[in-house]
């Protein structure tokens, strides 16, 4: 088992930056390839950025690329989505996820394990 929890949302003006936390405990997170997706009501959960778990390799959505960096740092067991010229349609409940595997996936039915999600209101 391993347990997710999100920090780091809030509001930010456009243009603005957040960074959000994700602390994972339970099992070895070097095990873990992770990622960041995002909601909004009414509409499918949908993928933001991943990282392997060694954390040489990323990707990210067409949405948030050059602006959105993902990392982590295997001794804390954290992720961390650094977020960067904040846009409106940026809003959104953010939810870190990990899956046993090398390397993420884009696809959510991949992910073994959940967090419960943190708010990001980008104000115009």
């Amino acid at each position: 088992q391993v347990q997710l929890v999100e920090s780091g949302g809030g509001l930010a003006q456009a243009g603005n930056s957040l960074r959000l936390s994700c602390a994972a405990s339970g099992r070895t997170f070097t095990s873990y390839a992770m990622g960041w997706f995002r909601q909004t009501p009414g509409k499918e959960r949908e993928f933001v950025a991943t990282i392997s778990r060694s954390g040489g390799t990323t990707y990210y959505a067409d949405s948030v690329k050059g602006r959105f960096t993902i990392s982590r740092d295997n001794a804390k067991n954290t992720v961390y989505l650094q977020m960067n010229s904040l846009k409106p349609e940026d809003t959104a409940v953010y939810y870190c996820a990990a899956v046993h595997s090398p390397y993420g996936s884009q696809w959510k039915n991949d992910y073994n394990y959940w967090g419960q999600g943190t708010q990001v209101t980008v104000s115009s």
